[in-house]
């Protein structure tokens, strides 16, 4: 006997995703603007290097967006997923985006080594400043969200580290002002294409993951495997396959050997209760073959 069903798990909400993301996206690009004019007046590469790291976050917010909404359509004959999909295939590139970012900054840091710029370390660190209130403010919009999707864990992560860098360049910009030492400039660059790394590898790693049907992160099939034998009626479970439908649900396909003397009703309670224990390991998609 086969059997399909779609547990019910709680949901994004998605009037405030929306905005999360929109206040988000116009917070930095007017930061952006202005960090990117006080790096190239006061050639600083610090303020131009993060100016050019929260770019490249207005980007990822707004494909993460874009994503969200892709999730919303309906499936139809030819995608019976609907775009869900879309959601792991655009943090994927998010990742990857963050890592280009990463090359461009390494290289002009090492630049700056060799050839120092006289920077202003006050300008600096006002303009950092103003950077931990944006990017503090709109990493706690994802905050409460963070560990349900995989898009707005990325968001956040973002966030977060530019608060941190942002404090760095205001301890580096207030150094510079009584010791007139330039070389911090383009070391906090390298400082920020460090965390930038950091923080992406493990979405990077997540999303190629998931992109490749891979189990998802937080799924062991040992504990699906002791699970459903724990289900009463249920003699062995095998052929377990688990992927990712989207950054946030996850399928199941298994068969399932029960006792020979069970009803057809009895296998149907069955069902249930094993489809109740899956939702509990973050499986909201299963379908179960049953046989002697």
């Amino acid at each position: 006997m086969h059997d399909h069903a779609h547990a019910h798990t709680p949901t994004l909400q998605g009037a405030s995703i929306n905005r999360a993301f929109i206040w988000g996206m116009a917070l930095n690009m007017a930061f952006v603007v202005a960090e990117f004019t006080a790096g190239f007046v006061t050639h600083s590469l610090a303020l131009m290097a993060d100016a050019g790291h929260n770019l490249s976050d207005v980007a990822s917010l707004g494909l993460s967006l874009l994503a969200f909404r892709l999730a919303k359509v309906k499936s139809r004959t030819s995608y019976t997923y609907g775009y869900r999909k879309s959601t792991i295939l655009i943090s994927l590139f998010n990742a990857m985006l963050l890592l280009i970012v990463v090359g461009g900054i390494g290289y002009e840091a090492v630049r700056r080594f060799t050839e120092p710029y006289e920077v202003q370390g006050v300008l600096i660190a006002i303009v950092a400043g103003i950077g931990i209130l944006v990017n503090g403010f709109t990493a706690f919009l994802f905050f409460k969200d963070k560990d349900r999707d995989l898009n707005v864990k990325g968001a956040y992560l973002h966030l977060a580290a530019d608060t941190l860098v942002s404090l760095g360049t205001v301890l580096a910009g207030i150094v510079i002002i009584y010791t007139k030492w330039y070389w911090l400039d383009p070391l906090i660059s390298l400082v920020v294409m460090v965390v930038i790394v950091y923080s992406t590898w493990g979405l990077l790693r997540d999303s190629l993951r998931l992109s490749m049907d891979g189990v998802p992160p937080g799924i062991n099939i040992d504990e699906v495997k002791n699970a459903a034998i724990g289900v009463n009626g249920v003699k062995d479970i095998y052929h377990i396959h688990v992927w990712a439908i989207s950054t946030t649900e996850n399928a199941l396909t298994a068969q399932v050997k029960v006792d020979a003397q069970m009803t057809a009703a009895g296998i149907e309670a069955l069902k249930k209760e094993l489809r109740h224990e899956l939702e509990h390991l973050g499986i909201t998609h299963a379908t179960l073959e049953t046989g002697c």
